[in-house]
């Protein structure tokens, strides 16, 4: 074994450039592989914090109650009460299940809100925003608008509210300044704009403002109560099976992000699927290169060949001794093309700091191991056929060459 291991490199080093630019060759497949992977990766991670990131990853909402229908003794029906579509909807047990639902693994924040719909007045300007109240403390739970404010404070209080720039355009408001909002149940309250934010989604931007919740309690008539949670997870991708976790422990039907995002879900393996492809490229030129210079030394070094045949050395351990100078290549290509694969992706920023305009290269999802693992297995399937030819030399005829 040691004597095999020693012949594979002596053959090495007996020929230092062409080592030299086959090792190169594998690093640089290995550099590539390394390339593709942390750009895949983190595009697909950009993608889904653009699109993810932002929103609730589970959200569990109250039921609209039918409305009551009066029935005729003859059977007939009557008329449909709408009094139950006037009234939103109320998880009454929300204060009980949200300590139960912020100990389940994986569940990063509990945001409980009372959201409807209103009017934002000022002077003749009217705007609809969507209402959403968020208890103090918590307004950056699910989206962080802390990172998103560009005025202000994004904290939440008694008559204070928070909204967006576009919104705040519209209706010429500045920070300080009074606005009036009617709540679709008819209460309207005055605020004080306390924070203004940018997200660069426009609908957004321009119709959702944030209040606290006992506001949004006085603008909706619930003394009680929520109409919606919403849960930030650690690992956005384990939502289906956290969902089921919450729903077993609380019988709430608890709603992951995934459901209904079936053509991003596509978008996502299509990409992963073009970068298997890729990668897969890459490491087929590997095994070619390495392939091509083993049957090339086994060419140029037949008479030795013939002489360790004649010595006695059976066809396995020159297989072995071509296998082996094969699994050298691919062990020391791969440690230099994962290196550089490194250091090429050291100036890149990490995938908290992906902005738009960026390449969103993941420096962590570089696939260093797997590519070494799976170049030096290539390189060593790459030098079983140049091994196998090598073996069957004639020990006369090679030593007659």
């Amino acid at each position: 074994m040691l004597y095999a291991l020693k012949i594979a490199t002596r053959y090495l080093t007996a020929s230092k450039a062409q080592t030299a630019l086959l090792v190169l060759g594998v690093a640089v497949g290995v550099f590539i592989f390394i390339f593709m992977s942390a750009l895949i990766g983190g595009l697909a991670e950009f993608i889904l914090s653009r699109t993810v990131g932002d929103i609730s990853h589970i959200t569990i909402e109250a039921e609209d109650p039918d409305p009551a229908i009066l029935i005729a003794p003859e059977g007939q029906l009557l008329s449909v009460i709408e009094k139950g579509r006037a009234r939103a909807a109320i998880l009454s047990d929300a204060a009980t299940f949200i300590p139960l639902i912020e100990a389940v693994p994986g569940v990063k924040a509990v945001s409980p809100q009372i959201t409807g719909a209103g009017f934002m007045m000022r002077g003749s300007l009217v705007s609809q925003v969507t209402v959403k109240g968020v208890e103090p403390g918590r307004e950056s739970a699910i989206l962080n608008l802390d990172s998103y404010l560009t005025q202000g404070s994004a904290r939440v209080g008694s008559g204070l509210v928070v909204l967006g720039e576009r919104l705040a355009d519209d209706l010429t408001l500045r920070l300080g300044q009074t606005v009036r909002l009617q709540s679709s149940a008819g209460v309207s309250t005055v605020l004080t704009l306390s924070g203004i934010y940018k997200t660069g989604n426009g609908m957004m931007d321009g119709s959702s403002i944030f209040v606290s919740l006992s506001t949004a309690r006085t603008l909706f008539s619930l003394p009680q109560g929520v109409t919606r949670i919403e849960i930030k997870l650690t690992d956005l991708n384990a939502a289906d099976d956290t969902a089921l976790r919450i729903r077993a422990l609380t019988g709430l039907d608890a709603v992951p992000w995934t459901d209904g995002a079936e053509q991003l879900m596509e978008a996502l393996n299509a990409q992963a699927q073009t970068g298997y492809f890729l990668k897969s490229f890459a490491l087929i030129t590997i095994v070619i290169g390495v392939a091509s210079a083993l049957l090339l030394s086994t060419y140029r070094r037949r008479p030795e060949i013939g002489i360790m045949r004649a010595m006695g050395a059976g066809r396995g351990f020159v297989i072995f001794v071509f296998v082996t100078q094969g699994a050298l290549v691919g062990l020391m290509g791969g440690l230099v093309g994962a290196g550089l694969g490194y250091l090429a992706l050291l100036p890149f920023p990490s995938r908290e700091a992906f902005r738009s305009g960026t390449l969103p290269m993941d420096i962590t999802q570089g696939s260093y191991g797997l590519a070494i693992t799976l170049t030096v297995i290539g390189a060593i399937l790459a030098s079983i056929l140049p091994a196998r030819a090598a073996a069957r030399v004639d020990p006369v005829t090679a030593i007659g060459q």
